[in-house]
């Protein structure tokens, strides 16, 4: 099975729902998707649950199915957050890392690096009607991983 654009890392399928990687993990183990060593269980990988790359793959390079795994984190209990609170959350964490903190040793910069493609403009908008002056930078396209394989 190839991956396609409706597979996502724990970190992805995590921020749907306002979680962290290991909560996302803990939530598919809990699910019987993923061993107690983060790997894909062979239930996971025969649903279509789970892809990866060869025997020797670490978990975090697996990718989780978007549409069975919401479904899943749903009947679990999670629920995904609403776009434009993504969208206010990331730029009220960006204004305040621009402005900067003896106590935070991120930068806007670092922290941009993990805003999801699809939220960046919305984002920028955000900030500049916050009168921020730090934008994000949209990342080049990569390219897909079955175009790698």
């Amino acid at each position: 099975m190839a991956p396609s654009p409706s597979w996502l890392s724990l970190t992805d399928l995590g921020r749907i729902y306002g979680i962290s990687a290991i909560n996302c993990g803990r939530a598919l183990q809990l699910q019987g998707l993923r061993d107690r060593h983060g790997r894909p269980t062979p239930g996971a990988l025969e649903t279509g649950a789970a892809h990866k790359h060869g025997p020797q793959t670490p978990p975090r390079t697996a990718l989780w199915n978007a549409k069975i795994c919401k479904g899943l984190l749903e009947k679990s209990g999670y629920q995904p957050i609403n776009r434009t609170l993504q969208v206010e959350q990331w730029a009220e964490l960006l204004e305040a890392l621009e402005e900067g903190s003896p106590s935070i040793n991120a930068t806007a910069e670092q922290m941009a690096e993990d805003l999801p493609e699809e939220l960046v403009g919305d984002v920028n908008d955000q900030l500049a009607l916050r009168g921020c002056h730090f934008r994000v930078a949209h990342k080049p396209h990569q390219a897909s991983l079955s175009a790698a394989a």
